[in-house]
């Protein structure tokens, strides 16, 4: 008889760092169920996005290409909706302007999957246009009450409660109506928090941390105001409903708000999001469906918050890009490992959970399958690194290293010198910056590295 092929959700934490996770050594933080899915499953220790902003990182963890190719380099500021005279549009543009190629979701409903997207969706492209049969998205804009949402494109609608509540709920119901049935279906859940606005929430969360508790990293100076720091405080806290509606209320900060009281809320909001993943592993253990059901959790990217005086994220520092990667599968794969050997990056999703699936590989696919990692076959693939796109250059991840090429100018050819060269291993704060140093050998087989990657990634066009 043949084997049914494993359930699938991939959850996705928007703007969640992995230092800021309790497996992931983070002292203070509350996130039992991502802790427990650590302790079922296999936690990668060094996982990185491949560029560090939403649409972008969403678009290769659903792609398995890299951003310039599925894309064409869009990220969060460079999208077409300039061309609507707006800041962003609300959805997404009709038909497929990016993601030309088959998706994650059009392969695993190839070999007989039911799909489905919940929550935070932020690429450009419509669900179904990229291989989803279901889908209850919001609008693009962060808010955590008074969202709007539509489902499967109908007209929308404002849910009652916080809308983080509304779609973990909503995620649960999806995985009791399809217990039974012999059909596996792959859920894509997406969790806006930690993401802003960090004030829109509920009032336990954002009283539940002291900001005199929390664990400051060594690369911020709390003695030094950020750059713009109020204005930043606002959008960490309002998000557009200051940066473009421009309400009173949000001019107004708390007397005596700071970075600490921000990375409190910010701790709170992560809480929340690991109480939203708990309401989705209840329902799978409820209808017995937990046994043979892949659970990834991961995030789209990290959060500066204040490191090296840095807000929000985009650059290739290891705030910004370092990120939870966890994978569960109790019938499939042993618990409680740690893989410490192998660098994960969200473009080896798609194809590690095709490998999973038992579904063929796909010869359009970057990423390299982590699969006989979480099968304990290997510690390592055969490719040590992870490369790392942003706006300003590309820069390549090795286990103990970071190297950055920025673009020469406006153009896409990189410069013949690094800006950023760390030795994470004696530096792991980026406190000191190699890059202007007679260049190492390690130096330069990284940049041998990122240049081969750069000369064989081709651009979209169009």
């Amino acid at each position: 008889m043949t084997r049914r092929r494993p359930n699938i959700i991939l959850v996705n934490c928007d703007q969640l760092r992995s230092f800021e996770v309790g497996c992931y050594g983070n002292p203070v933080i509350r996130t039992p169920n991502i802790d427990r899915l650590a302790r079922e499953g296999v936690r990668f220790e060094t996982a990185v996005t491949n560029f560090p902003v939403c649409m972008a990182a969403r678009s290769i963890m659903l792609s398995g290409q890299y951003n310039r190719t599925c894309t064409g380099g869009v990220s969060n500021v460079a999208f077409p909706w300039r061309l609507h005279g707006a800041n962003m549009p609300e959805y997404p543009d009709a038909g497929r302007p990016h993601l030309p190629d088959r998706t994650l979701p059009e392969c695993l409903r190839e070999i007989g999957y039911h799909t489905a997207a919940i929550g935070k969706w932020h690429i450009h492209s419509w669900p179904h246009d990229i291989g989803f049969d279901y889908y209850v998205i919001p609008r693009v804009h962060h808010c955590h009450t008074g969202q709007c949402f539509t489902e499967n494109g109908g007209p929308e609608f404002v849910p009652e409660g916080f809308s983080v509540d509304f779609e973990s709920n909503r995620a649960a119901e999806y995985i009791r109506a399809l217990a039974g049935q012999d059909r596996p279906f792959f859920m894509y859940y997406s969790i806006s928090p930690p993401h802003c606005p960090v004030a829109d929430a509920p009032e336990k969360y954002l009283r539940m941390y002291r900001p005199e508790e929390v664990p400051i990293r060594p690369n911020v100076d709390l003695n030094k105001p950020l750059k713009h720091q109020d204005h930043w405080f606002r959008v960490y806290r309002y998000d557009f409903r200051y940066y473009e509606m421009a309400l009173p209320y949000t001019e107004h900060l708390p007397p005596g708000y700071g970075l600490r009281e921000l990375i409190a809320e910010y701790y709170g909001l992560t809480t929340w999001a690991d109480d939203a993943l708990g309401g989705v592993l209840r329902a799978l253990d409820e209808t017995g469906l937990a046994e043979d059901t892949i659970v990834v959790l991961t995030a789209d990217h990290g959060d500066n918050l204040g490191s090296h005086g840095l807000v929000q994220k985009g650059g290739p520092n290891e705030e910004a890009v370092r990120i939870p990667m966890i994978l569960r599968w109790p019938s499939g794969v042993e618990g409680g490992v740690v893989a410490s050997d192998q660098i994960a990056s969200l473009v080896d999703l798609m194809p590690t959970l095709l490998d999973l699936a038992g579904a063929p590989p796909q010869p359009h696919v970057h990423g390299v399958s982590m699969a006989p990692v979480i099968r304990g076959e290997s510690t390592a693939t055969d490719r040590p690194h992870a490369v790392i796109e942003t706006e300003q250059g590309v820069a390549v991840r090795s286990l103990d290293h970071m190297y950055f090429l920025p673009f020469e100018d406006d153009s896409r050819a990189l410069a013949e010198d690094p800006t950023q060269f760390y030795d994470l291993e004696a530096d792991p704060y980026e406190m000191r910056n190699l890059a202007e140093e007679p260049a190492s050998d390690t130096a330069r087989a990284l940049d041998a590295t990122l240049r081969e990657w750069d000369a064989s990634t081709p651009w979209m066009e169009g």
